[in-house]
């Protein structure tokens, strides 16, 4: 509401001092031709007192224009931008995206080192000037700001409008702030990784369609300003930036476009900049294009796992009706390990590639943001569910696998295999593991692990006999959660080590452990607040938020290098999963309970399933 009542009060500013102005103006012309028409010797009364009073109107109309001035001078605080060349103060550290002068393709760049903070200081914003307001637009324009002087304390940003740097790296703000700073002028850009920390946190705070709303508002006043001033370059440039920022906004957060709040805003922003540079035409075409085209991909996707998990219960339901109605196992459709690992790994990439980078904090706005309704906010936030469906997916390949050992059979016949031949399915899954762990598909490797560890597998000691464990026992210290992970953190960083100076796709494959990365970003957010006590963000640790998600975000750009098995992939994907109390079931019909436990949760499962 302040932000719109700011917006109204400068341009009825504006508008008042260009009318004072033109008055000044016409006052001027007729006091310099009475004087030219009249001697000092022959001026009558009468044009003696309409000279004064043009002089007294004169005066008080200059003074009305002055305070005008001031008070448009003092708003435009923290709306309009200083030139970047005037102050060259970093915004961001390092994020793993690196700034040059070049246009890029992506949002996504080279890893550069992180900067350890030191002393820490108060700096106003880049965009923000208390210069007055001729030299703002001389800023604006990328002219010299030629030492204009100004009052006491007129340098002095409002504690709540000013943003606070650490080593030069922002750490804290307002979120007005904030989001002035994200606003492009003539002659101010955004360095790429602040736009994506601030895109990617600023849903914590604001709802993306109300920021884009301000956002939008504050370019129309960018816009207004360049056109009073007629300069035409400076117009033109802001046009370019204001396209820029929406191409990188809808190309990394291509989802929050499936508002239609988003849409509506962004076709009025890109028309006008249509408008005021016509080069952009055909710029704004393909930013439209590309996003129609993303959009229109995460429908299809999400349509295919709509179809697979309906296939998937009807299975499920035939299964609990009939346990022996599977006529084959997987070594039927795979028994090479490699092709197995393979296949997993397309259904892994595939899944992270459509994983959008804001789905890693809208988990924790309904409890950062309590004011606002819950199912309000539901609704605005959560657009897609692909994080759930990946982790729903690693919870199915768990099951699979521990499934897969217990209900193997011959395919010709429906009467339990011996223990020999379950063992071999053990082994292979352990084969498979191990070539996920090669692939770098770490995901795939742990969900195996857990299925391999479930209870109504582990108990099978009978089968496991027959196993050679070794290799087993190896994949499990890579992935052994003591010490927070730690043998697995190593392996990854090697893994990334090699991706950094790989040159094939087949080399840059890094699937991470999902949960236990959606569980690094939950105990970051957790260990600290968002807000400081002066309510400023703490964009500090937004910067490691958006450094971890930007990671995830590069491994997601890899294309899988592996040739496709259909035949695989649909058995992966659409075979019938037994969960808990049917796994245990069909574990006890491979090797019947042992202990007096045991045989009582037989007896209990068992008339539970009489009574369905």
């Amino acid at each position: 509401m302040g932000s719109d009542l700011l917006a109204i009060q400068l341009e009825v500013t504006s508008m008042l001092l260009d009318a004072e102005r033109r008055k000044l103006l016409a006052l001027q012309r007729e006091m310099g031709a009475l004087q030219r028409l009249s001697c000092p010797g022959d001026i009558n009364p009468e044009q003696v007192s309409d000279l004064e009073r043009q002089q007294l109107n004169h005066s008080r109309i200059k003074l009305q224009y002055e305070r005008l001035e001031q008070e448009y001078r003092f708003a435009a605080q923290g709306i309009i931008r200083r030139s970047s060349v005037s102050q060259k103060s970093r915004s961001q550290p390092s994020l793993g995206m690196k700034t040059t002068p070049k246009s890029r393709p992506s949002i996504f760049g080279t890893l550069t080192k992180e900067r350890s903070p030191k002393n820490k200081r108060r700096l106003s914003m880049p965009q923000t000037s208390a210069r007055d307001l001729t030299t703002v637009i001389r800023l604006s324009a990328g002219e010299s700001n030629g030492g204009v002087s100004t009052e006491t304390g007129e340098n002095e940003l409002d504690a709540s409008e000013a943003l606070i740097y650490q080593d030069g790296n922002l750490v804290s703000g307002s979120l007005e702030a904030l989001t002035q700073h994200l606003v492009p002028t003539p002659d101010y850009y955004p360095e790429r990784t602040y736009i994506f920390a601030f895109l990617l946190s600023s849903r914590l705070f604001i709802k993306p369609h109300e920021l884009l709303e301000e956002v939008c508002k504050q370019c129309r006043l960018q816009m207004k300003l360049t056109e009073d001033r007629q300069d035409k370059a400076a117009e033109g440039r802001l046009g370019s930036h204001i396209v820029q920022l929406i191409s990188e906004w809808t190309e990394v957060f291509a989802y929050d476009f499936r508002d239609e709040r988003m849409l509506k805003h962004l076709k009025d922003i890109t028309q006008r900049c249509s408008i005021i540079n016509e080069n952009q035409r055909k710029t704004v075409g393909q930013i439209m294009q590309t996003l129609v085209r993303k959009l229109s991909v995460l429908d299809k996707y999400e349509h295919v796992l709509t179809k697979i998990n309906a296939s998937l219960t009807d299975r499920l339901r035939v299964l609990k009706t009939n346990p022996h109605a599977i006529q084959k196992d997987i070594l039927n459709v795979c028994n090479d390990p490699v092709v197995m690992a393979q296949q997993l790994t397309h259904i892994e990439m595939e899944r992270i590639s459509h994983i959008g980078p804001e789905e890693f904090v809208q988990s924790f706005v309904s409890k950062d943001v309590a004011e606002w309704d819950e199912r309000t906010l539901f609704q605005d936030m959560k657009k897609t569910s692909n994080l759930e469906a990946y982790v729903e997916w690693f919870n199915r390949l768990s099951y699979m696998v521990a499934t897969e050992i217990c209900m193997v059979r011959h395919a010709a016949s429906r009467r339990p295999v011996k223990k020999k031949h379950r063992a071999r399915v053990i082994e292979f899954f352990i084969d498979v593991a191990r070539e996920c762990f090669n692939i770098g598909n770490f995901n795939s490797l742990m969900a195996i692990i857990a299925g391999l560890n479930m209870s109504p597998v582990a108990r099978l000691k009978k089968t496991w006999s027959k196993v050679d464990t070794c290799k087993f026992d190896v994949l499990e210290h890579q992935m052994d959660p003591t010490s927070n992970f730690s043998n697995y953190r190593a392996s990854l960083m090697a893994a990334l080590h090699r991706a950094a100076g790989a040159h094939s796709n087949r080399e840059r494959i890094v699937i991470p452990f999902f949960s236990l990365m959606v569980k690094d970003i939950y105990f970051l957010n957790e260990t600290c607040s968002n807000k400081l006590q002066n309510g400023h963000v703490r964009f500090e640790k937004f910067w490691q938020l958006a450094r971890q998600v930007t990671s995830f975000c590069t491994w997601q750009q890899v294309e899988c290098p592996f040739e496709r098995h259909r035949k695989v992939l649909n058995y992966l994907l659409t075979a019938p999963v037994f969960y808990e109390d049917s796994l245990h079931l069909v574990s006890f019909d491979c090797e019947g309970p042992e202990n007096h436990l045991e045989k009582e949760r037989f007896k209990t499962l068992k008339s539970q399933l009489l009574d369905q």
